[in-house]
Formats: structure tokens, C-alpha cells, sequence
């Protein structure tokens, strides 16, 4: 059986060390490489195991043959990345981290040029409206919410600037790169348990489901090792929500 190698971005962090730890107990064959800041933190929270490769750099600032070496032979990329909830992680910067990481995937992929699309996946949040104009329209109160949340809190429009950038930039047809944006609702620590997924939110922006941060790293292993998953969602943004 083919072997599939994973890049994952933000590994260390809550969902992304949930992501790794699931890729690896699937089976033999899926290989895992992290980038993270401190290998030290991170072997606190993940095992060591030798399907998997961790690169101790800062994702912006490793020059570009160190970041082709990364993304080079993987399958998939997926980004977990986010922005610590402080007055330093929300305001200062990088302010423009996760679109900027995923611009760099994409433009190393196409340099790479694999004989086969490789898979983008990006944990978003059920705040970032899908571009297509198919989710349903919110609320008046909604709306002028999710404006102030735009103009003063950066990770928002982050989150927003690379959904878009993936589906404007790379589009549906791109022969070297497929995508699919994850928009989790609240999120909850907690272990792997039953949830759906939907083509849009299904509720309100304060409705009253969360989602555990296991069942969005469950899903996104998923889209990385289960065809029908992946050719059902493929260039989607998937709204997921626990039941």
C-alpha cells in the first residue's frame, strides 16, 4: 500500500498535535511531518514515533529550499495554524500568518510540480463565509458583529484572507493543488465523538454547538486518507458541528 506523507502546519498546537496523533494510529502507512517552533513542546504533547519527521524552525522565516524540503513528497498539507488568544497573538504580528503560510504552500507546490494535485487542507472557523455566496445570509445583527470583528480583531480577516485566497487564487481547476477550508463552530476540548458535516452552517453565529477539537483533527484526517471524504469536499468549505 502506498505510503502517504502529511506536512502539518501548527502542529503544536491544540488541534494540529490531535491531527498528528490521529494520522499516525491510522495505519503504518501514513507518515507525518511537523514544523514546529520548539520541539521540545511539542514532544510534550505528542509521542515520538519513526513515521514521524519534526522540523524545529519558524514556518515565515525558513528560506525557500528549507521550505521546498518540507513540502517535498507529501501528499497533503494541512494548516492548524492560529493566533495565540492574547493582546500580543491578536494584534502584533505576524498579523497576516495563516494566509501568508498557505500562499507559501501553494506557490512551493506549484515550484515542486507533482505529477498529482496535492491536497491543501485549512482549519478556518464557521465565521469565515464561504466566497461562493451559498451560505445563507445572516442576520442584520450578525453582519454588523462579524464587521467590527473584521476591522479590529486581525486573525479574523486572517482566517478570511486565506479562505479566499484559495478559492479566488487556486480556484476549482488548479492541476497541482486541491483545497478544502474546514469551518468548525466553537470550539471545546474533548475527545473524538459523533458530529456531522454540512455545505454551510447550519445556525446562527451564536448558536448554541461547539465542536472538540479531536472531531475537527478526525475530520481532517479524513479528508487526507479517505477518497470518497476528500471527493465529496473537495474545493468546499465544510461546516462541521458535533451532535
Amino acid at each position: 500500500m502506498k505510503i502517504t506523507r502529511t506536512l502539518i502546519l501548527g502542529a503544536s498546537g491544540s488541534t494540529g498535535s490531535k491531527l498528528v496523533e490521529q494520522l499516525l494510529l491510522r495505519n503504518e502507512n501514513n507518515h507525518v511531518r511537523a514544523i514546529v517552533r520548539s520541539k521540545e513542546w511539542f514532544y510534550q504533547s505528542v509521542a515520538a514515533s519513526d513515521r514521524l519527521e519534526v522540523i524545529e524552525a519558524s514556518l515565515l522565516d525558513m528560506n525557500p529550499e528549507e521550505f521546498k524540503e518540507a513540502v517535498k513528497d507529501c501528499d497533503a498539507v494541512c494548516s492548524c495554524l492560529g493566533h495565540n488568544l492574547s493582546m500580543n497573538g491578536i494584534y502584533g504580528q505576524p498579523r497576516r500568518l495563516v494566509v501568508d503560510a498557505i500562499e507559501r504552500v501553494c506557490k512551493t507546490i506549484k515550484v515542486i510540480g507533482p505529477s498529482t494535485p496535492v491536497k491543501v487542507i485549512l482549519m478556518g472557523s464557521d465565521g469565515v463565509a464561504n466566497p461562493d455566496g451559498k451560505d445563507d445570509k445572516r442576520t442584520l445583527i450578525e453582519r454588523i458583529i462579524i464587521g467590527c470583528v473584521r476591522v479590529c480583531v486581525p486573525p479574523h480577516r486572517d482566517n478570511e484572507a486565506a479562505a479566499d485566497f484559495l478559492y479566488d487564487i487556486i480556484g476549482m481547476q488548479d492541476p497541482m493543488i486541491e483545497w478544502v477550508v474546514v469551518r468548525p463552530t466553537d470550539l471545546i476540548d474533548g475527545e473524538v465523538s459523533s458530529y456531522d458535516t454540512f455545505d454551510k452552517p447550519t445556525r446562527g453565529l451564536f448558536g448554541d454547538g461547539n465542536a472538540t477539537r479531536a472531531n475537527v483533527a478526525h475530520f481532517m484526517k479524513e479528508l487526507v486518507v479517505n477518497g470518497e471524504t476528500w471527493e465529496k469536499w473537495r474545493c468546499k468549505m465544510p461546516f462541521l458541528l458535533n451532535t
